[in-house]
C-alpha cells in the first residue's frame, strides 16, 4: 500500500487535474484575504494562528517590510513608519500616491501600488504554503465603483507580486456569485457591500449559471473607516494631534466599534501621541454617531434599486458584505429598509474572496458559469457643440463593444479629433476627460460625406479601448484608456450626484447647442448653395428675403430661446426650399 505524505498546513490534492491552478484575492481596505476552490468547493486559507484576515497594513523600517499583525504590532510603537487604508488611493497621481492628503494615509515614501504589492505578496505566499507548489495567477477583486486608473493600479500590484491576473471581478459580484452557487439562489438579490474603505450596493438577476448584474450604486469614500473616524472624533473632542498619531488612535478606535459589536458598553483609554485619553462609550451613543453614515448608504439604494427599474417586493434576498456589516445598526437599518432579513450564512468576511476563487477555477478548469457585469459610469465621445454622445450608457453589461458612425463638419476636413469622456452629464465642461487621440488623412470631401466608425471596447475586467476607423480607405486609429490619474473619491460621488440633481437643466441645455448647431450647420449650407449657380438665378426679392432670415436666425443664436431657434430654421427651410427649386426649374 501507497501512502501520500502531506506536510502540515497544506493541502493534498490527489489528482492532478483537481490541484487549483489560479487563487482568488480579496484586496481589502482593512483586511485581505487569499481563497482557492476545487469542484466548485472554495475555501478560505488561514494564517500559523488560524486567521484568515491579513490587516491591509504596511510597516517599513529602512529597507524592511513587514505586512499584517506584525506591521500593526510594530506600528503602535513607530506610527509614522505604518501605512493602512492605501486601497483609497489607488490609481491617483504619482504625487497624489506618495502624500496622500487623507489623514489616514501615511507619510511613507511608498505608493498605494507598491504597499498594495506587498500584501498581495504575502498572499501569494500563503497559499503557496498550503498548496505546496507555486502560484502564478489570480483573480482579484475591486470595488464596482473603482476606475479605470484604480484597476489598472490593481493590476500593476498584482504585477509587482509575480501575479497574473485573470480576471478583475467587482466584489459585490464576486459576493453574488459565492452566495448563489453554495445556496442555489435564482432570482433578484441585493449585494450590500460595506467594507473598510467603501460601500457598493449592487442588484443582481441569478438565472441558472447565468449572473447578470442589473444595477450599481456606490461611495468610494463611505465605509468602517468612517464609523471609525467618527468614533475618535466623539472620544477626542477638539484634540489635535500629527497625522501619524491619529492613524494609531484610528487603529484603536476600530478596535472599540469591534468591542461595541458584543458588548453594550465600553470604558478604557486611547493612546493620543504622549497622552491617553481616558473615554467611555454606549453602543446606543455610538450608533447615534454612525447614523448619518448608515442612512446614506441606504440613500445610494434607493439609486440602485431606480436604476434597476425594479420594486423592493422583487428582492428576494439580502446578501451582506464586508465586516462593516457586522455593526448592529447596520444590520437593522438594512432589514427595516428591505423588509426582510439580510442573509448571514456566509461570513461577510469571506464571501468575495470565496467568489474570486469560484471564479479562478472558472476561468482555469472551465465552467458554464457566466458573470455579466456592468460599467458604472457612461463613456462617451464629445461632439460639435461641447455636447456628450453616450456610447456606452451606465450599467451596461460587460464585456461590451459599442460601434457609432460620425462625419466631418467642415468641408475638406482631413482630421477629426477625438475626445473620450466619462460621467452622466449632457455636457463636455461637466464630466471627466479621459483621453484624446486624432484620426487623420481623411479623404478631402464636403462636410457630412466621410464616415467614420467609433468603437468602444469594455473587456471583462473593465478596461476601455477606443478605436475609429474611416469606413471608406479602412484607415484606422485606437487607443487604450489607462488615465496617468484617477478620480478622487469625492469626484467619483459627486459626478453621479450631479448628473441626478442636473438631469433636467442638462437635457434643456442641450437641446439648446444641438438647436444652435443644427442652425450654423443650415446656415453654412444655404450660404454654399447662394455662391453656386442656383443663388446667381434669384431674383433679388428672393435672395433679399433669404439674407432677412439668414441675419435673423443668426441674431437667435445669441438668445437661449429654442423654440426661437428652431422656428427661425423652419422659415428659412420654406423660403430656400422653394426659391432654390424654382432655380432649378429656370
Amino acid at each position: 500500500m501507497l501512502l501520500q505524505l502531506v506536510e502540515p498546513d497544506q493541502t493534498p490534492f490527489p489528482h492532478e487535474s483537481d490541484k487549483p491552478r489560479a487563487i482568488g484575492i480579496d484586496l481589502g481596505t482593512t483586511h485581505s484575504l487569499v481563497a482557492v476552490s476545487r469542484q466548485g468547493k472554495p475555501g478560505v486559507l488561514c494564517d500559523e494562528s488560524d486567521s484568515a484576515l491579513l490587516p491591509s497594513i504596511v510597516f517599513r523600517e529602512d529597507h524592511q517590510i513587514t505586512v499584517g499583525e506584525e506591521a500593526r504590532e510594530k506600528g503602535f510603537a513607530q506610527p509614522e513608519r505604518m501605512m493602512s487604508s492605501f486601497k483609497r488611493a489607488m490609481g491617483q497621481s504619482h504625487s497624489a500616491e506618495r502624500a496622500p492628503h487623507d489623514e489616514r494615509g501615511s507619510g511613507l515614501d511608498i505608493a498605494p501600488v507598491e504597499a498594495s504589492a506587498e500584501i498581495l505578496k504575502a498572499l501569494k505566499r500563503r497559499a503557496e504554503k498550503h498548496l505546496g507548489y507555486g502560484v502564478s495567477q489570480a483573480v482579484i477583486t475591486v470595488p464596482a465603483y473603482f476606475n479605470d486608473a484604480a484597476r489598472t493600479a490593481t493590476r500593476d500590484a498584482a504585477r509587482l507580486a509575480g501575479l497574473e491576473v485573470l480576471r478583475l471581478v467587482n466584489e459585490p459580484t464576486a459576493a453574488a456569485l459565492a452566495y448563489g452557487l453554495e445556496h442555489g439562489a435564482q432570482g433578484i438579490y441585493a449585494v450590500y457591500d460595506l467594507g473598510g474603505g467603501t460601500f457598493d450596493l449592487s442588484l443582481l438577476n441569478l438565472e441558472g449559471e447565468v449572473f447578470k448584474v442589473l444595477a450599481t450604486a456606490g461611495d468610494t469614500r463611505l465605509g468602517g473607516d468612517d464609523m471609525d473616524y467618527a468614533l475618535l472624533a466623539a472620544l477626542s473632542g477638539s484634540r489635535s494631534c500629527l497625522p501619524s498619531e491619529k492613524r494609531l488612535a484610528l487603529i484603536q478606535a476600530r478596535q472599540i466599534k469591534e468591542y461595541l459589536t458584543d458588548h453594550e458598553e465600553w470604558s478604557g483609554v486611547i493612546r493620543w501621541g504622549n497622552d491617553f485619553i481616558k473615554g467611555r462609550m454606549t453602543r446606543v451613543d455610538f450608533e447615534c454617531v454612525i447614523s448619518p453614515l448608515v442612512d446614506k448608504t441606504l440613500k445610494i439604494c434607493k439609486q440602485a434599486i431606480r436604476d434597476a427599474q425594479i420594486r423592493l417586493d422583487q428582492i428576494k434576498g439580502i446578501v451582506l458584505v464586508g465586516g462593516a456589516t457586522r455593526v448592529p445598526l447596520v444590520f437593522q437599518k438594512v432589514r427595516q429598509f428591505f423588509g426582510q432579513e439580510p442573509l448571514t450564512n456566509i461570513n461577510p468576511d469571506e464571501v468575495v474572496a470565496l467568489g474570486a476563487a469560484l471564479q479562478a477555477e472558472a476561468l482555469t478548469q472551465g465552467s458554464t458559469r457566466l458573470l455579466l457585469d456592468v460599467t458604472p459610469l457612461s463613456l462617451g465621445l464629445e461632439i460639435y457643440g461641447g455636447l456628450v454622445e453616450k456610447i456606452i450608457p451606465r450599467n451596461s453589461p460587460i464585456p461590451a463593444s459599442h460601434s457609432q458612425d460620425f462625419t466631418t463638419f467642415q468641408d475638406n476636413q482631413t482630421a477629426m479629433s477625438l475626445h473620450i469622456v466619462q460621467g452622466e452629464r449632457e455636457l463636455v465642461q461637466d464630466c471627466r476627460s479621459l483621453a484624446n487621440f486624432t484620426l487623420r488623412s481623411i479623404p478631402s470631401q464636403r462636410a457630412g460625406t466621410a464616415r467614420v466608425r467609433v468603437t468602444f471596447t469594455i473587456d471583462a475586467d473593465g478596461i476601455l479601448t477606443v478605436s475609429a476607423c474611416e469606413q471608406a480607405t479602412g484607415l484606422q486609429q485606437s487607443i487604450e484608456v489607462k488615465p496617468g490619474y484617477g478620480l478622487t473619491e469625492d469626484d467619483l460621488l459627486n459626478m453621479l450626484k450631479a448628473g441626478h440633481f442636473h438631469a433636467h437643466a442638462d437635457i434643456e441645455e442641450r437641446l439648446l447647442r444641438e438647436a444652435r448647431t443644427e442652425a450654423e450647420h443650415f446656415i453654412h449650407t444655404v450660404e454654399e448653395a447662394l455662391k453656386c449657380d442656383s443663388g446667381e438665378l434669384l431674383e433679388k426679392e428672393e435672395r433679399s428675403e433669404i439674407n432677412l432670415i439668414l441675419n435673423e436666425l443668426r441674431d437667435s443664436l445669441q438668445t437661449s430661446r429654442r423654440e426661437e431657434i428652431l422656428g427661425k430654421i423652419n422659415q428659412l427651410k420654406k423660403v430656400t426650399a422653394k426659391e432654390f427649386r424654382k432655380s432649378e426649374r429656370i
